[in-house]
């Protein structure tokens, strides 16, 4: 499924951006959000946002939204540290 916004011209001109950085912006903010109401985990989140890992630890430690870190992250990353070395 892929979910399309309509937003009105006069709102979109009301976002204190550069237009071309509104839809990447909206996407990030609305990731944030997602996350800090722990309604997407962090790995959807972050391809929401369309960021690589550290940057979306980095932007949510600005942000000041605390990281949800659950067993399964943490197997998830046992398992990469596993394949790492």
């Amino acid at each position: 499924m892929q979910i399309v916004m309509d937003i009105p011209t006069e709102l979109a001109h009301a976002i204190k951006l550069p237009e071309e950085e509104i839809p990447t912006r909206l996407k990030t903010e609305l990731a944030i959000r997602l996350y800090r109401k722990k309604l997407l985990n962090f790995g959807k989140a972050r391809q929401l946002a369309q960021m690589t890992y550290w940057e979306f630890y980095e932007l949510i430690g600005k942000e000041d939204v605390n990281r949800n870190y659950d067993v399964n992250e943490l197997e998830e990353d046992l398992a990469t540290l596993e394949e790492l070395f």
